[in-house]
């Protein structure tokens, strides 16, 4: 039949399946029925993105799928041809998905399917990806050989940080081998039929609107952003149907190469359609097709290491141990000591270990981190610490959160079964020290101490050292410092965007802090993070530099002239999608609503989360609108050039509950307002009603409505 033939027979199959769903849909339920996928600004996003058509019922649903996706499938040029039928079968797909959210909007609840991906959770991939924490995507299509070899790909490609979607019987055999999935461990069963493909593919397009302002319609521009900056491939297990050969050319005219050891009617293209009939060799050989490089730090513990596991859950039932500061002492701390004073690589356990202890125990737990080094400072130590989370996280099995001496980790079952013990938090502690932060580390040794009057000695101590940082940091402001930074790190996904960090102003994703910049330049000084002079102000009240502007235009490549750290309506700074929250203009109560990613509800202007990030992302500037960490919300520089905090108005309750004291704190010193958060409405208050929002305002007195116009 030839590999041509069997694009174009799968790319009817596709379109004649979703035509059946479509009509079918209808039938029941009326061509003026609402069309709209969960939680997404998006439309249905492969639809908006290739073909720039905003399908918003079912009627328009047909009609793009019967005029625009069947245009998508002709045999004009036979080469050209099958891949424009390629994407035009992913298209359909999306289609075949999307009649299952018009009947409901939890189709895949209580299965072991994820189906549609939210905005939210496009984001969340934001920062990982370009870190490269998270260096790519796989798909996984079909089953694999043997239950056994499905489950040593899926952890292979976890050990290897890669982030991997299941489509189809690859699903069950992973379960039945009792393996966990799902986004937290970056390994996800998306759904049980090949047009399932249909949901990574919006996934794809979405990550292009966000960090890449990419225009809705413009196909060719979706392809380029997809195969420069999303590094993804597929592999799909004989047999492959004529359906996955058809979704085949769409991932290959996106740049995502497809392995197979199907040979039937197929002929291999070099870094495109790569056919390998020893499929235990797939990882290497996706990984050289998409050109990703891995670098592997080998760390001597009885469990996987790997970044998949950051977002691993330990329930308390599957816990063995747990160490929680809130509850027994507990704390965590670098110090930097002279070289006589640390033997390297040396982990000392001092006190019982876990298995010392009962099932189920709270234990107190002290681990100290000495480093030293030529090049090693105090300022980085804090830096260190905060990659403690991270760094433990990516341990199979282990949980960590909080920080200092407000941690919890808990210690699974199935790790401390498999022999984790306390020596092994130290093992990785000084095998990622040491990785990391070679430029300024030369040694390193772990102290971990269990017994519970050494723990509180350890805390008390520990602590005196962490009030001299906090009131360094609080003596820290813009004026007095000599420097700004800037952040490009999240260049690889949007690249105009150029965050420029002060000691009162974090990045906007919330994870660099002017620390964290210094420190990244001085650990590598040609890295994400460059020196900004501050010697030239043009206007204080803005936050406007001319030697910030000059950096902004470099950085951008030209995209962006002029950037004000203190306005959101004049030339604000841009934003790449990665924000932890975004602010917008209320107009009627002369306010600015903050909402997080994590908040899925509405807001008093009319719009969630991702309906204002999409106004936002992409590295383009949108007077009227910011993203930004959530950090920055209680900073006196915080909208300073339209009058400061006391212009918000509405907060998610949960993080108006997380930065509370801080908010407080900053508007009793600046305004002389007790518990300002209290004026602040929240979603118990209202939802979508300025109305009821103004009046709220009104009834508590809120500042904002003796403030100046902003518009």
């Amino acid at each position: 039949m030839g590999l041509f033939q069997r694009v174009f027979r799968g790319s009817d199959e596709m379109y004649f399946k979703a035509e059946e769903e479509v009509n079918a849909v209808i039938a029941e339920l009326g061509e003026n029925a609402p069309m709209q996928m969960p939680d997404t600004a998006y439309f249905l996003a492969c639809c908006y993105a290739y073909l720039g058509k905003k399908v918003t019922t079912l009627g328009e649903l047909r009609d793009v799928l019967t005029n625009d996706v069947r245009a998508m499938m002709t045999r004009e040029n036979r080469t050209k041809s099958i891949f424009t039928s390629g994407i035009g079968t992913a298209i359909a797909a999306e289609i075949i998905e999307a009649t299952k959210y018009a009947r409901t909007p939890t189709p895949y609840e209580n299965t072991q399917y994820h189906g549609h991906f939210s905005d939210a959770e496009v984001r969340e991939l934001g920062v990982p990806l370009v870190t490269r924490d998270i260096p790519g995507f796989v798909v996984l299509i079909g089953p694999a050989p043997s239950v056994e070899e499905a489950v040593e790909t899926v952890k292979g490609y976890q050990s290897r940080g890669i982030f991997v979607f299941m489509i189809g019987g690859i699903i069950d055999q992973v379960h039945s081998a009792g393996m966990t999935t799902g986004f937290n461990v970056r390994a996800v069963a998306v759904g049980p039929d090949i047009w399932s493909v249909g949901h990574v593919i919006s996934l794809v397009c979405r990550a292009s609107f966000i960090f890449g302002a990419t225009e809705a319609g413009d196909y060719d521009a979706f392809n380029e952003y997809s195969f420069k900056r999303i590094f993804a491939f597929v592999n799909a297990y004989a047999p492959v149907n004529d359906i996955t050969v058809a979704c085949g050319a769409g991932a290959i005219k996106m740049g995502f190469p497809v392995i197979t050891n199907d040979t039937e009617d197929m002929w291999s293209v070099p870094k495109s359609l790569i056919i390998n009939t020893n499929t235990k060799d797939w990882i290497e050989t996706s990984l050289e097709a998409r050109d990703i490089k891995i670098k592997i730090t080998n760390i001597d513990i009885p469990v996987a290491f790997s970044n998949a596991f950051e977002g691993e859950i330990i329930r308390k039932k599957d816990m063995r141990v747990e160490m929680d500061g809130s509850r027994v002492d507990c704390v965590e701390l670098v110090q930097t000591k002279e070289p006589h004073e640390i033997e390297d690589h040396a982990i000392i356990v001092e006190g019982p270990d876990f298995d010392a202890f009962e099932h189920g125990a709270k234990i107190p737990i002290a681990y100290i981190v000495d480093v030293c080094g030529k090049n090693m400072q105090t300022d980085f130590e804090g830096v260190f610490e905060r990659k403690f989370h991270s760094f433990l996280n990516c341990i199979e099995g282990v949980m960590h959160t909080g920080q200092r001496d407000m941690i919890r980790i808990r210690v699974s079952d199935a790790a401390f079964d498999a022999g984790f013990r306390a020596k092994h938090i130290g093992e990785v502690l000084y095998a990622k020290v040491k990785s990391e932060y070679d430029t300024v580390v030369d040694k390193c040794q772990v102290r971990i101490y269990t017994d519970p009057e050494k723990v509180k000695e350890l805390r008390a101590e520990a602590n005196k050292t962490f009030d001299k940082r906090d009131e360094r940091l609080k003596s820290m402001t813009d004026e007095s410092v000599d420097v700004f930074y800037t952040c490009i790190l999240c260049q690889a996904f949007s690249p105009s965007h150029v965050c420029i960090v002060t000691p009162e102003r974090l990045g906007l994703c919330g994870a660099v802090s002017w620390l964290d910049a210094k420190a990244t330049n001085e650990l590598d000084p040609n890295g994400p993070c460059q020196i900004v002079p501050k010697t030239r102000l043009i206007d204080e009240r803005v936050g406007r530099y001319e030697d910030v502007n000059e950096a902004v235009n470099k950085y951008s490549h030209g995209a962006l002239e002029e950037v004000t750290l203190y306005s959101i309506m004049e030339d604000p700074m841009t934003s790449c999608g990665c924000f932890e929250c975004i602010c917008g203009i209320e107009p009627l109560s002369n306010g600015v609503v903050i909402v997080n990613r994590e908040h899925v509800g509405m807001t008093p202007m009319g719009m969630s989360f991702s309906e204002l990030a999409s106004m936002t992302g992409g590295g383009v500037q949108t007077p009227g609108f910011m993203g930004h960490g959530k950090h920055f919300i209680s900073s006196k520089k915080f909208l300073k050039a339209e009058g400061g905090l006391a212009r918000i108005v509405w907060l998610p309750k949960a993080l108006k509950e997380q930065i509370a004291d801080n908010l407080n704190a900053s508007a009793k010193e600046l305004y002389g307002i007790d518990n300002f958060t209290d004026m602040i409405a929240d979603e118990t208050i209202c939802t979508e009603d300025p109305e009821e929002l103004l009046n709220y305002l009104t009834e508590v007195g809120h500042p904002v409505l003796s403030m100046d116009p902003l518009m």
